[in-house]
């Protein structure tokens, strides 16, 4: 740093400072366990927020995961993840199944292993993302089931209903 003037130094030295914090955070936002999730739509609806006030502590054998953004909720680091305020589906002739008085449209995945279920008949609605590795997601549906039982259900799944 020969000929730079005590300024200039300083001046590095923050911008030293500044790059190893933006790559602290970035780092650390990486490893969230919400990294590739996305708010629904309608994730503000005030449902959401009641919803988010009734999250368990552990679910499927899991312990749920700090997430700050609304509307988001994950267990055991990604195994179980869910997003309150997505688009309710259309009428469908996917798979759909009741559990405990919940509708449950099934979603294709990636091929990635993953269970993905959204909410029928219920405004907003929550979709469920459950890992294959998780060893009883009928019991995760059955908890989330009554957790999303507040929101009133306006319709009913008919098409390749399992009930």
């Amino acid at each position: 740093m020969r000929g730079w003037s005590r300024r200039s130094r300083v001046a590095a030295g923050l911008a030293g400072v500044g790059l190893v914090a933006g790559g602290g955070l970035v780092a650390g936002e990486l490893g969230s366990p919400v990294f590739g999730l996305t708010q629904g739509p309608f994730a503000q609806d005030p449902a959401c927020a009641r919803l988010a006030d009734r999250y368990p502590d552990r679910l499927g054998g899991a312990t749920r995961d700090r997430v700050t953004f609304q509307g988001l909720a994950v267990w055991g680091h990604g195994a179980v993840d869910l997003r309150c305020g997505v688009n309710p589906p259309a009428p469908t002739t996917d798979a759909c199944v009741s559990v405990d008085g919940t509708d449950w449209v099934w979603r294709q995945t990636a091929g990635d292993g993953r269970k993905k279920l959204v909410t029928y008949g219920r405004s907003p609605a929550v979709e469920v993302s459950i890992a294959g590795s998780v060893a009883s997601p009928d019991a995760v549906l059955v908890d989330l089931s009554h957790l999303v039982s507040p929101i009133p259900e306006r319709d009913k799944c008919l098409a390749g209903s399992g009930s």
